[in-house]
């Protein structure tokens, strides 16, 4: 059984940051590439970062582009994220999520297949 678990959202005011942890079971970690995605209230699921099996290769919008940095552990199957100078438009759930899929050079949540249960960020302004 598969399953995906984030840590270390909260609430943080505005220009800080927060890491977010993301523990991996049930699937080879290392075999997959891993993204990080966000979805606010009414809005569509939104990629902040994706990375492949060994961290060699990143992705982030431009909006996130020397303010995040994602990186992964595969000895203890985790992944992280690093999120610094939030702005409170970044308020949202955010979810790890896993794709069996080779490194495509995109982050859309369609190549991803075992996602979970989410982590509240909220930025206060």
């Amino acid at each position: 059984q598969v399953q995906v678990v984030e840590s270390g959202g909260g609430l943080v005011q505005a220009g800080g940051s927060l890491r977010l942890s993301c523990t991996v079971s049930g699937l080879p970690f290392d075999d997959y590439t891993m993204g990080w995605f966000r979805q606010a209230p009414d809005q569509e699921r939104e990629g902040v970062s994706c990375i492949n099996w060994n961290g060699g290769k990143t992705l982030y919008p431009d909006s996130a582009k020397g303010r995040f940095n994602v990186s992964r552990d595969n000895a203890k199957k985790t992944l992280y994220l690093q999120m610094n100078s939030l702005k409170p438009e970044e308020t949202a759930m955010y979810y790890c999520a896993a794709s069996s899929f080779g490194w495509v050079g995109r982050c859309v949540s369609d190549d991803y297949f075992h996602w979970g249960q989410g982590t509240q960020v909220t930025v206060s302004s």
